[in-house]
């Protein structure tokens, strides 16, 4: 395992384990079209050996009008059994830089239930990076049961968000860049308003992971009460379409910190309609 995070893997302990039953290897890489990368493309030149595709785009609520919206219990059983993976089996998920988009992949087998899920450290650049092997060869998958068990208690929806931005009941920790939620910078998607939502507090999700790898603990609380937000309490995440905000979510299970949910939503919600109250500047 690895030290900086019960939650990750190194890449020495992956290889030796390469190939052994129960041991499952997604790639839940996704990109932003500025970062000029296609995850899939990657993914076919060279993977690593066993490990299946996590189409972040594809697994999703398909009746849902907004971005990466959490598919059904049923509909996430079904995608993770046709990758082959069942709730009980060690699965290992990364992306390309390390902790970028595999958190929310981590999130979402956790949230349906499965219990051994962990993150390679360093990602797969660094995997390739120190020339560990790779495979274009497809990935032979033979189809399993996933049985979900949904966590209703770590998912927050637009009315939780309401209820928390009138009360104060919660912490709102927001993982968009600063420019964004200062209001600065516009959304990179077209006609959204940007600033944040009352009472949320900045915490960028690139400024808790260096070199691919999560920030070590007191590091980590020490972002999250510089930016205002007060560990003892309930803590909601938040960012553009759901992605990001798990590297907070993260972050805060590696604290200990366990009464905490992720808004699905995010800014993609909140920051597109026309009755959400939306600030600008610093806070």
């Amino acid at each position: 395992m690895s030290g900086q995070s019960r939650f990750f893997v190194t890449p020495d302990w992956l290889q030796e384990r390469l190939g052994q039953p129960g041991l499952k290897i997604v790639d839940g890489s996704w990109y932003l079209p500025a970062q000029k990368r296609d995850a899939r493309a990657e993914y076919e030149k060279g993977h690593i050996p066993g490990a299946v595709f996590f189409d972040q785009d594809k697994v999703v609520d398909p009746d849902a009008t907004l971005p990466h919206t959490l598919p059904s219990p049923d509909l996430f059983a079904r995608f993770a059994g046709s990758m082959g993976i069942a709730v009980d089996d060690t699965i290992v998920v990364h992306d390309g830089p390390g902790v970028f988009t595999a958190p929310r992949v981590w999130w979402m087998f956790r949230v349906m239930g499965a219990k051994n899920v962990s993150i390679l450290e360093g990602g797969g650049d660094g995997w390739k990076a120190a020339a560990r092997p790779v495979t274009p060869e497809a990935t032979k998958v033979a189809p399993n049961v996933f049985d979900a068990d949904f966590d209703a208690s770590r998912v927050a929806s637009l009315s939780d968000m309401r209820a928390i931005v009138e009360t104060g009941s919660a912490e709102i920790a927001d993982a968009r860049p600063g420019g964004r939620f200062t209001g600065v910078d516009p959304e990179p998607r077209a006609g959204m308003r940007s600033g944040h939502m009352p009472g949320a507090h900045s915490v960028p999700a690139l400024s808790l992971a260096k070199d691919g790898k999560l920030l070590p603990p007191d590091a980590l609380r020490e972002k999250f009460e510089a930016a205002g937000i007060d560990l003892s309490r309930p803590v909601v995440t938040s960012c553009g379409s759901g992605v990001t905000a798990a590297v907070l979510t993260l972050a805060l299970e590696t604290l200990g910190h366990k009464e905490n949910r992720l808004y699905d939503g995010s800014w993609s919600e909140w920051g597109g309609r026309a009755d959400t109250p939306v600030e600008t500047g610093s806070k």
